[in-house]
């Protein structure tokens, strides 16, 4: 109809200039309503046309359309026409010649350059290009001089529904949290399709599960997947496959579809109590077990996973909470029970023990189901072992005096089998401990005597070690410390605490102290020293000198008078009696030695030699060291004078490597006696340089005479 309306008016209207714009898609393919035919509007074009008719003396009329429009993917037998181009320059002569350019241009658009008419060429994509930008010119079609300005249209390609929707990130994996309310938010997916989502409804999507209900939905237009059931156990079902569509066209029958998987995995929560496989343990131990070992294990198995099944083990009830203890494994999550303290089958031969497994993640939101513990009996039984002897006491200790008589008894050691045999047991001292053999024991009763004489001054302790051994079984040995304590004995006199020599000044006064001495006591009584000091009966009454005991247990020596001189006497012996307080009293005599000695005024000690008296007056100790060093200087260069005048002396001929003294000569010819003088002559054996041939002549007078020095 609107080309039918397009005709007439064009034969009506000759004189005007009027582009008309026949666009075949609304003939040939799909009804188009005036719009598309005419893109200014069919009203519009023809309030414009009778515009142009009350104006005939009009001399131009510009292009009158905006775009052209083309099904895409469209094919047939001929070329599709697009449009028409027209301009009423053209009387119908064919002098008008129209030229097409731009977009396409010559290959997929052509132009009838006579009638105006342009036909695609080629099927269309929209998808690859949308719209093509082409400019229309009319010219003469023998000068090719324009006849109009050129001008720009566009041939839109319209969308047809040709592309499926697609799920570009698929196939999806989810994870929610099992026994998640209804409506809890799982995942969400997105599809695309290539289709012109304004024109029509081809790129309209709608969302639906295919597989995977009724645990699971989806929002049709927003494609969020959510739970649909409540309570889903994981350790029930652990895993979904959900299969998820998207359809055009907004879900309608003849749309376009896709699909895409969605995996969705339970997550674990702790909705599972511990449970242990059976709910009485049996265990049997030896008595003689090392303390920390295991001696059985424990199950509780719980149905979650990883953290959630964690679980810690106790002991709650039993006769065995201090003997026993109980552990978890951080690998296989089983209660290992170990041995706490020593058992002994003769004391006790089982236990019973109540241990309980509980979780040590719990989640609040599960603890109404609780409890999440569980609680099994464990019964141990205590088999018998043949155990090594037991001593009465871990350790023992000894006390003897140091003069104790040999072989006489310091104690005894006991010990005992706690089988129900009951081996005898034998006796023995460790000889490592003992390596100068100082004691011995009795193998049969444990009593231990002394083999040699102690001296608590050398060693006050000995440490020595029993051994224990069964004479059924000599592996079964057992050792204890023994520790001998030697007692004291006062079998030591007191003596000076070091050599003591006093110094007693001319010019001291009577009363002076001279010396503090100390004594010592090698012995050690259980009230300390007490020392008592006194002179010798023969010297009680010593006109020079007195002596006075201290309340620190030391001793003063004084001087009676003043006035002692080093001519007189030098060096005075003050013997002194000490004696200790012990039971009976042991004593000694040690003497003094007192020296007389110049001091200065201030009592200090300068000189105790007498020698210094003879000296001349008024020299001082630095002028008689000063005089004595000259001397000793002196007398080295005496010496060396001495030395060197020596050297010099020495003869300068004979030699002592040269000697022919020393050269002897052994043959055994007979000599003449004392008559033979031809033998040898006697001067080569006074002048050794007559081997050289430097004899002196007897019968001349030398040239020259040696002075002698």
């Amino acid at each position: 109809m609107p080309e039918r309306l397009t005709e007439m008016l064009m034969d009506t209207w000759t004189p005007l200039i009027i582009l008309w714009i026949t666009v075949l898609p609304s003939i040939y393919m799909a009804p188009m309503n005036q719009s598309q035919v005419l893109p200014s509007g069919s009203s519009t074009g023809l309030k414009r046309l009778n515009e142009e008719q009350r104006v005939l003396n009009r001399s131009k009329r510009g292009w009158v359309w905006n775009q052209m429009f083309v099904l895409e993917e469209f094919s047939g037998p001929e070329p599709i026409l697009v449009g028409r181009l027209h301009t009423d320059l053209d009387p119908g002569s064919s002098r008008i010649k129209y030229i097409l350019s731009g977009d396409g241009a010559g290959t997929i658009f052509v132009i009838n350059d006579k009638t105006g008419d342009i036909h695609a060429m080629k099927r269309l994509d929209r998808e690859e290009k949308a719209e093509y930008t082409l400019t229309a010119q009319a010219v003469d079609r023998d000068t090719n001089q324009p006849l109009e300005p050129p001008s720009e249209f566009i041939i839109k390609v319209q969308d047809i529904n040709d592309n499926p929707p697609e799920f570009v990130d698929g196939p999806y994996h989810a994870t929610v949290p099992e026994m998640s309310l209804v409506g809890t938010f799982v995942t969400k997916v997105t599809a695309t399709d290539a289709d012109d989502p304004v024109y029509g409804n081809s790129a309209k999507l709608v969302y639906s599960i295919l597989e995977g209900q009724p645990y699971f939905s989806i929002e049709p237009h927003t494609a969020i997947i959510k739970t649909a059931l409540p309570n889903m156990d994981r350790e029930a079902k652990e895993e979904y496959f959900v299969v998820i569509q998207a359809k055009d066209m907004g879900g309608h029958m003849g749309g376009l579809s896709g699909t895409t998987t969605v995996t969705i995995t339970l997550t674990d929560v702790n909705d599972n109590p511990p449970k242990f496989a059976q709910s009485l343990y049996h265990f049997s131990v030896m008595e003689d077990v090392a303390l920390g070992e295991p001696i059985g294990r424990v199950k509780a198995n719980d149905l979650d996973i990883g953290e959630n099944a964690k679980s810690s083990y106790d002991i709650i009830e039993g006769d065995g909470m201090d003997i026993f203890e109980i552990t978890t494994d951080a690998q296989t999550q089983d209660g290992i029970i170990r041995v706490r303290k020593p058992l002994d089958f003769e004391t006790k031969k089982s236990y019973t023990l109540k241990v309980e497994a509980a979780n040590t993640h719990i989640d609040p939101r599960f603890i109404s189901g609780g409890p999440f513990k569980d609680t099994a009996t464990v019964k141990i039984v205590v088999e018998d072992a043949d155990e090594p002897p037991v001593f009465s006491s871990p350790t023992y200790l000894l006390e003897v005096h140091e003069n104790a008589a040999l072989n006489s008894v310091l104690g005894q050691v006991t010990a005992h089998d706690p089988d129900v045999s009951s081996s005898p047991i034998r006796f023995s001292i460790d000889r490592h401990t003992d390596l100068e053999r100082q004691f011995n024991i009795n193998a049969e009763d444990g009593k231990i005597t002394l083999a040699t004489p102690l001296d608590r001054e050398t060693s006050t302790w000995h440490n020595i070690t029993i051994v224990a051994t069964e004479t059924r079984n000599h592996s079964q040995v057992s050792r204890v410390p023994v520790a001998i304590k030697v007692l004291d004995v006062n079998d030591n006199a007191p003596e000076f605490a070091s050599e003591h020599e006093a110094f007693l000044c001319e010019n001291g006064k009577p009363g002076q102290v001279i010396q503090i001495v100390s004594a010592v006591d090698k012995d050690d009584p259980k009230n300390g020293h007490y020392f008592l000091y006194s002179l010798l009966p023969e010297m009680v009454n010593n006109p020079n000198f007195t002596i006075k005991k201290n309340e620190d247990n030391t001793l003063s020596i004084l001087a009676k008078h003043s006035g002692f001189s080093r001519q007189k006497q030098e060096v005075y012996l003050l013997p002194i009696i000490i004696s200790d307080s012990g039971n009976p009293p042991m004593s000694s005599t040690s003497t003094l030695t007192i020296r007389v000695c110049g001091c200065s005024s201030d009592g200090i000690v300068q000189s105790c030699n007498v020698e210094a008296y003879v000296l001349p007056i008024g020299l001082s100790m630095g002028a008689l060291i000063a005089i004595l060093a000259c001397i000793i200087l002196l007398l080295v260069i005496v010496v060396l004078f001495v030395t060197l005048r020596r050297h010099k002396n020495e003869p300068l001929i004979i030699k002592d490597d040269e000697d022919v003294r020393e050269n002897i000569i052994r043959y055994d010819d007979e000599g003449g006696g004392e008559e033979d003088t031809e033998a040898f002559d006697i001067a080569t054996l006074q002048n050794p340089d007559g081997i050289n041939g430097f004899l002196p002549r007897k019968d001349i007078k030398p040239d020259l005479q040696f002075m002698p020095r």
